[in-house]
């Protein structure tokens, strides 16, 4: 099927001709004519099977002119790098159409967003709390919203967003469209479904948790974690494949450990975002990383959801996942729409249970591969490695009452010594006193 199968206008097929792209992936075939048709809709599919267009697409296509340029599509996405790589999906397609799209989310000065909803916007993608921050002060009308878009609504859960979504579809009307699209189906995807959606179509494109086809799974058993930094080290060295690689650990702290780590030993060409880095520096690092100029990228799991970089060649895991939807995630950032790609997992004696957990879920076995001969083993363990030691607790001696510190002496110890008058004592006895002479 090409794009021109579908119900696409000129400009829109213009738009995707300049992209590059002339085919709709499955997802985007898929779902089209059920959004078309108005009805509420739940997309299921991996992580790279372009997900975005499949809603952007048929969205562009029914949207109608307004002079009021206020908001008639709201995009929700649960982070800020999402929101940017959302917009210049917009952009892309819209180049033809006299369309306005506005992108807003936190942590940075709100008055430079709100300057941007005030010169008018038909279409806008937001974080759900700068949504609700903006409504609230009046600066955003939300009346005109007809289509609502919950896009990575997975990770929306996972970041605790459901309290802020609830507001949100109580402010906007509730005459509207409702669309969502997740990587993973879960009970609580499902009872949002049930909850606010109207009679939905689910969409699986494919079973969620099966392994992309055109990425190359593989496994090592390292046994800590400053031996995969060596091992890391000794691949970025040696081969040559490894072009633009995204480099996945547990948490900010290791992440900037590695980062540290690979910096002291020359290893050049790596950045590192997480959330305690700053907006700026985060989007300059994906930038650079999007663009060739850095070569390896380490992440936290944050950097595992919507980051639409192409051409990445390999996905390493440090470490492995604590929920094996999480590992389907990360692997998805390589391999992405007709793209190869190749995965390569760490994992050490604690994390095998993890894995094993991660293949159930893909029905899949990734062979584990020998470790280098020359790979240096270390033997220092971070602190998390160490084994935890059971410490006995006494239980604290029972105190007796002694009572206080003076008591009544024994009847014994009672005796006092007095001063005899022997003379006294004599003449009682006597009747007389014997007293020896003085000479």
């Amino acid at each position: 099927m090409k794009f021109s199968d579908l119900n696409l206008n000129k400009s829109l097929l213009n738009a995707l001709e300049d992209i590059g792209i002339d085919s709709p992936t499955s997802i985007q075939s898929k779902v089209f004519s059920v959004v078309m048709s108005g009805k509420d809709m739940a997309g299921i599919a991996q992580t790279g099977t372009g997900k975005t267009l499949a809603y952007l697409l048929p969205l562009l296509r029914m949207w109608t002119f307004s002079k009021e340029k206020l908001p008639q599509i709201l995009i929700l996405v649960p982070t800020r790098e999402l929101v940017v790589q959302v917009l210049e999906n917009v952009k892309k397609l819209t180049t033809y159409i006299n369309f306005d799209s506005v992108g807003v989310y936190g942590g940075v000065n709100m008055k430079p967003q709100v300057l941007d909803i005030a010169n008018g916007c038909d279409l806008l993608v937001a974080t759900p709390g700068r949504f609700i921050d903006l409504a609230a002060s009046g600066a955003l009308k939300v009346k005109n919203i007809k289509k609502l878009v919950i896009d990575e609504f997975d990770m929306m859960l996972d970041l605790g967003f459901r309290p802020q979504l609830q507001t949100i579809f109580d402010k906007i009307p509730e005459k509207r469209q409702n669309l969502l699209f997740s990587a993973t189906i879960s009970e609580e995807v499902v009872d949002l479904l049930h909850d606010i959606f109207k009679t939905p179509e689910i969409i699986e494109d494919v079973a969620p948790g099966t392994p992309h086809e055109n990425i190359s799974q593989k496994a090592y058993n390292v046994p800590n974690f400053n031996s995969k930094i060596n091992f890391l080290e000794l691949l970025l060295a040696n081969d040559e494949n490894m072009t633009k690689n995204l480099v996945f650990v547990a948490n900010k702290n290791l992440a900037d450990n590695l980062f540290e780590q690979l910096k002291m030993r020359e290893v050049e060409s790596i950045e590192v975002i997480h959330s305690n880095k700053s907006q700026n520096y985060r989007f300059r690092a994906i930038e650079s990383f999007s663009n060739g100029e850095v070569r390896t990228l380490i992440a936290t799991d944050l950097g595992s959801r919507g980051l639409d970089i192409p051409l990445i060649s390999h996905v390493v895991n440090i470490d492995i996942p604590e929920t094996p939807e999480d590992y389907i995630h990360r692997i998805g950032r390589t391999g992405r729409g007709n793209e190869k790609g190749i995965s390569i997992s760490f994992i050490s004696k604690k994390e095998q249970e993890r894995f094993d957990e991660i293949e159930t879920l893909m029905n899949y076995k990734v062979e584990v591969s020998e470790t280098p001969s020359y790979l240096e083993i270390s033997d220092d363990l971070m602190p998390f490695e160490l084994e935890k030691v059971d410490m006995k607790i006494l239980a604290p001696k029972k105190k007796v009452d002694i009572g206080p510190a003076f008591h009544e002496k024994l009847e014994k110890n009672k005796k006092v010594n007095i001063r005899r008058n022997i003379e006294k004592e004599k003449k009682a006895k006597y009747g007389k006193s014997y007293k020896k002479e003085t000479k």
